[in-house]
């Protein structure tokens, strides 16, 4: 009995340390396999990032207005045309932890020994000169939209304000055919004086020294001039300035035209932010169909605006092909040590006979 007792006891003893044992073994095999598995995804994850590309050249582009659509759809067409082509193209400053100028981004391009530099921004003489600097230190710069012709940059990429403004002074002749029409329609006793002349406001950025809004206006003024006879309408021009340093500043500027004074028939916009808040305004102060917008840029909301007469037309620029000869100038250089002085990119004219093509191309684009 005795015997039975301790062998019984000897059994339970038995049970008591094998199966604490077994739990832990299973713990830690648990363990090394949870282990495993996270040494297998750190180490796939870590393999994954060491894969990196490797590229003959490294550009950057620096804007004054890197943020706004229109830049960064030129900037999209020069990092596609770089990509092809081995080069890397930068916007330098997008994930910079600082707000820099345009003039300290300048610095640090030439300090980083880029192999090219593409700059839109105001043509000062402070960035003449650090543009003449990049080119002692054998880097060549590309300047985009703005001229900076005085400095020693390498090409122009732009598009012709000239013809721009050519576009918008015969959309201005149109309008005034179209009100003169309407008011003959509406009243058979309105009187010739009564409708002899309309107003048109363009708008300009106060803060910007680029002599391309001139020539905007040049070309406004000398199709106005050209065909105001076939309208048998004068056109008073006002040039308006709007300070673009920011978002706000641009809609304070521009609700001042919409309080406390007579409105103009027509209001002409020369980039995308403009147009944008006029025609936010126009719904705002609720005078849709009384003020005519002619607007700047292809953006979504401006194409719907125009679907819906809210904007009478607007100006599109081809910006991927801007970006595209951007990088273009700047391989020809440092290939061939040559390029061409001048790039221009095609514009077209849109408005609500051509707008549906625009939109079917944007929704494709998001599909």
């Amino acid at each position: 009995m005795k015997k039975q007792n301790n062998s019984e006891k000897k059994k339970n003893t038995g049970n008591k340390i094998i199966v604490p044992f077994i739990i832990i073994l299973i713990f830690i095999l648990i363990l090394l396999s949870m282990l495993a598995l996270v040494y297998k995804f750190y180490m796939g994850g870590f393999s994954a990032d060491s894969q990196y590309n490797t590229y003959d050249q490294y550009y950057v582009m620096i804007a004054e207005n890197r943020r706004s659509s229109f830049m960064q759809n030129i900037y999209e067409g020069a990092y596609q045309e770089g990509i092809s082509n081995g080069i890397y193209v930068d916007l330098l400053g997008d994930n910079l932890p600082n707000d820099y100028t345009e003039e300290d981004l300048l610095k640090i391009a030439i300090s980083s020994q880029v192999d090219g530099i593409i700059i839109d921004t105001e043509s000062s003489e402070k960035i003449a000169e650090l543009i003449d600097q990049a080119s002692e230190a054998d880097i060549p710069v590309v300047t985009l939209l703005d001229d900076n012709a005085n400095s020693k940059r390498c090409s122009f990429v732009g598009i012709g304000g000239y013809e721009i403004g050519r576009e918008y002074g015969h959309e201005v002749i149109q309008i005034a055919k179209e009100i003169r029409k309407n008011y003959f329609m509406s009243n058979e006793y309105t009187r010739e004086e009564e409708i002899a002349s309309i107003d048109v406001a363009v708008l300009i950025n106060s803060n910007s020294g680029s002599s391309s809004q001139n020539v905007i206006i040049s070309g406004i003024r000398e199709a106005v001039e050209n065909e105001a006879s076939s309208s048998n309408t004068s056109v008073n021009i006002e040039i308006v300035s709007v300070d673009n340093s920011n978002a706000f500043s641009v809609e304070e500027s521009i609700r001042d035209l919409f309080v406390g004074k007579e409105l103009p028939e027509v209001i002409i916009c020369l980039d995308e932010l403009s147009t944008t808040c006029v025609y936010q305004a126009v719904i705002d102060y609720n005078v849709v169909g009384k003020v005519n917008i002619l607007g700047y840029y292809d953006s979504e909301t401006i194409l719907n605006a125009v679907d819906r007469g809210v904007i009478y037309s607007t100006v599109a620029v081809d910006t991927a092909q801007l970006g595209k000869y951007c990088v273009n100038a700047l391989k020809d250089y440092n290939d061939l040590g040559a390029t061409s002085q001048y790039y221009t990119g095609d514009v077209t004219l849109i408005n609500r006979s051509n707008v549906a093509s625009y939109l079917k191309k944007e929704e494709a684009e998001h599909e």
